[in-house]
């Protein structure tokens, strides 16, 4: 195999790697959350055992962009790549950040007395999974329109964690000895919500790849 098809090969092998990491991580969330509503710690000690894995897998594809960098010494186009590469995967690993942290959430709540768990918190995580998958897409596709429309649903994910911290400040002042439960829900709501952050990065990373300008998709 000559240079150049090797060198394609092994930006399509970290690509297929960087889409798998993705998967992986909106399982996390999911897992997350699922423990939440389940009040299960045994899924939520999962996620956060987990974490380490997707750490690994963020440090694979740092090493196997690094080491490409370093022997293709590639420029334009293909450095672009390389370098999206990198941040989408450093995006990827935050998220699965988040999703720990919330099953660590999950199992504070679990020594708590009960508490009734707003559907708002799962309703935020539908919509950041459709992120995720409209991320992928427009990372394998290189497709800028779809990246742009990234923010429009961070922008809803923005509003609907507005309208749940709201909603349980006002829930926290009626429910004297649930202080604890509330903020730690606060705190779900509030990486599900970073979760929608990261996930529009990563829609400015395909953008740099695409045009090899900086774009700011939160302005």
């Amino acid at each position: 195999m000559v240079a150049r098809e090797q060198f394609s090969a092994d930006l399509e092998s970290i690509q297929k790697s960087i889409i798998s990491f993705a998967y992986e991580v909106d399982t996390a969330l999911k897992q997350a959350i699922d423990a939440l509503y389940e009040r299960d710690s045994d899924l939520a000690y999962k996620v956060i055992e987990n974490d380490e894995l997707l750490n690994k897998r963020d440090q694979e594809i740092n090493e196997a962009t690094i080491q490409l960098i370093a022997m293709q010494q590639p420029v334009a186009t293909d450095l672009r790549r390389l370098v999206a590469f990198l941040r989408v995967s450093s995006d990827l690993e935050r998220m699965g950040d988040h999703a720990k942290n919330i099953a660590k959430s999950v199992n504070r709540l679990n020594v708590l007395s009960p508490y009734d768990i707003p559907p708002a918190i799962r309703d935020m995580q539908e919509v950041v999974s459709k992120m995720i998958h409209s991320a992928v897409q427009a990372f394998e596709e290189e497709d800028i329109t779809k990246a742009k429309k990234l923010a429009d649903l961070d922008n809803v994910v923005d509003s609907m964690y507005g309208e749940l911290f709201r909603d349980m400040l006002d829930e926290r002042k009626a429910q004297s000895g649930k202080h604890q439960q509330t903020m730690q829900l606060v705190f779900v709501g509030r990486f599900v919500e970073r979760v929608g952050d990261h996930i529009t990065n990563i829609g400015e990373s395909i953008l740099y790849l695409v045009k090899g300008t900086a774009v700011d998709l939160n302005k």
